[in-house]
């Protein structure tokens, strides 16, 4: 095995960083709102929609083995896995804005689409994310260093969830005035956008330091061997797979939770009460002017969705950061990591099916619900 030196600038760590920001401005979308776009914006029926995400999903999980395969065998000037963030920029941004556009077209044309769309999205999503992943153990040895690595590359990672989470929908409405196809192509052309710069800084900001011996040979299909027969690997397959299933459900649900099931006058209400609602007359200052240029003022009911779930989510997110920071380490100190896993994702779904029983007009219990919710599942 050969190394360099493994000291790793912060602007470096930085860089690596950034490509996780930009794969999860990609992922949360995907998570958060793919199915609301289908069945809202695009058209296509809820079951066929669900279909379509559910086969993509499982077609990917057999993807990502052989992306590992081939890119733990790709041989550039560039290295092993940096070489995979450059040729999957532009095609990940590409897929992105097909994903989420809205052709004119038959039923079963607009099936067809979002199915070939989605899938490959997601496939590219897998030949960019896995090399990604594997570059992080190859940039240095030095544990300090790695830690310190995926410490920035968490910020990041957050940084990206809680844009997706708290200005799509506020965006799609300022850009769309009305017009819901109009926003989304805005807003998801604008995170593409940012996608490909971000990408970008990842491959000329990072390099690989370790690099395997020239002798060293692996085989693919003992590769394969040892992932099948790995039991720790095979349960780690599955929880993901729910973990995933389970994020799609609750980012997907919630969209319509709030559309279609909360009370929008009590919303309104809840929202005017934090000053996020303008009303006639009134003189904002500069604080306002910021939230009002993101879309984050409702100006009447018809905002009040894309306001109201959009401080839902941040909120969230927020108390999610927090107690990864806080209080995760701290438990899994006193409890054990397995059982504060076990307890806690429990306590996740007991509050989540909550949402079930709390009255639509109940805004202030919705949203202590769902701080609660994000407690337990950080």
């Amino acid at each position: 095995m050969k190394t360099v030196s493994q000291k790793v600038s912060f602007g470096e760590k930085v860089g690596y960083s950034l490509g996780d920001g930009s794969a999860n401005l990609i992922f949360q979308m995907m998570m958060m709102f793919q199915l609301f776009f289908y069945t809202d914006v695009f058209g296509i029926k809820a079951t066929a929609a669900g279909m379509i995400l559910l086969v993509a999903r499982i077609f990917d999980a057999f993807v990502d083995p052989v992306v590992g395969i081939l890119s733990d065998r790709t041989n550039t000037k560039w290295g092993k896995y940096r070489p995979w963030i450059l040729w999957t920029a532009l095609p990940f941004a590409v897929f992105f804005v097909l994903a989420f556009a809205t052709p004119d077209l038959g039923e079963r044309g607009k099936i067809l689409y979002a199915g070939i769309t989605y899938t490959l999205l997601m496939s590219v999503y897998s030949f960019n994310n896995t090399p990604y992943s594997s570059l992080g153990g190859v940039m240095t040895s030095d544990i300090k260093e790695r830690t310190s690595i995926s410490s920035i590359r968490f910020v990041t990672a957050t940084i990206a969830t809680f844009v997706v989470q708290g200005l799509t929908l506020p965006l799609v409405a300022k850009f769309g005035q009305g017009d819901a196809q109009k926003g989304w192509s805005w807003t998801i052309g604008l995170f593409a956008i940012v996608v490909v710069v971000l990408l970008l800084v990842t491959f000329f900001t990072t390099k690989e330091r370790i690099t395997p011996p020239a002798n060293q040979k692996t085989s693919v299909k003992q590769d394969l061997k040892d992932i099948l027969h790995n039991g720790p690997w095979r349960a780690m397959f599955v929880l993901t797979l729910f973990l995933f299933v389970t994020l799609a459900m609750w980012g997907s649900g919630m969209s319509y939770y709030f559309n279609y099931v909360v009370d929008k006058d009590a919303l309104f209400a809840f929202l005017k009460n934090f000053g996020l609602v303008a009303e006639a007359g009134q003189s904002y200052g500069s604080f306002h002017g910021f939230l009002n240029a993101f879309g984050l003022i409702a100006h009447d009911n018809s905002q009040v969705f894309a306001v109201g779930f959009s401080l839902f989510n941040m909120i969230g997110q927020i108390i999610t950061l927090l107690g990864v920071i806080f209080l995760s380490q701290f438990l899994s100190n006193i409890f054990g990591k397995r059982n504060v896993f076990i307890v806690c994702l429990a306590l996740t779904a007991v509050f989540t099916a909550l949402f079930f029983v709390v009255p639509a007009d109940r805004i202030a219990n919705i949203f202590v619900l769902n701080i609660l919710k994000s407690l337990a599942y950080a």
